[in-house]
């Protein structure tokens, strides 16, 4: 039998289950169940912030109106953007494209399938890279998944 994958947020928390359907819908009536109950357990307005690094300057990056990078295969924007220098500058790079195409929420897995699927040559690490990115507060993190903020889309000279 497939297998069925199901991912659902409920404010800070994520629940992420995948095997057999059967199983995956048992625990996906559970989590419902329990939805309202697991909603206040999280805060209303939780703030992320990287420590020495004023949170007012990291907002996320509106990539809407760039249609002159998602229009651009992935190699070449790269090739532009010297981001063969530095995994972490090709990472960051990758995701300013992926988010140019409409990706407003990304995973290190979006960023490495990305580079796979352009033929690119693979970063050692996604993870890494991606916490370099947010130490430097040029991507915030969001629960798994994060996104590029507007000093990160500075850092490539886009406005």
């Amino acid at each position: 039998m497939g297998q069925a994958k199901v991912e659902i947020t409920i404010g800070q928390i994520i629940f992420l289950g995948e095997g057999e359907p059967s199983w995956v819908s048992e625990q996906l009536d559970k989590i419902l169940d329990r939805a309202e109950s697991l909603l206040s357990l999280t805060p209303n307005n939780v703030i992320t912030t990287v420590p020495g690094v004023n949170s007012a300057e990291h907002q996320e990056a509106n990539l809407s109106g760039h249609n002159e990078i998602a229009s651009k295969p992935l190699a070449i924007w790269l090739k532009e953007q010297g981001a063969d220098t530095s995994q972490t500058f090709k990472f960051l790079a990758t995701a300013i494209w992926l988010e140019s195409k409409g990706q407003s929420r990304l995973t290190t897995r979006d960023v490495s399938t990305a580079l796979s699927k352009a033929n690119q040559k693979r970063l050692s690490n996604a993870s890494e890279c991606l916490n370099k990115n947010v130490t430097q507060g040029l991507c915030e993190k969001e629960g798994k998944q994060f996104f590029v903020t507007e000093e990160g889309k500075r850092k490539l000279g886009i406005n």
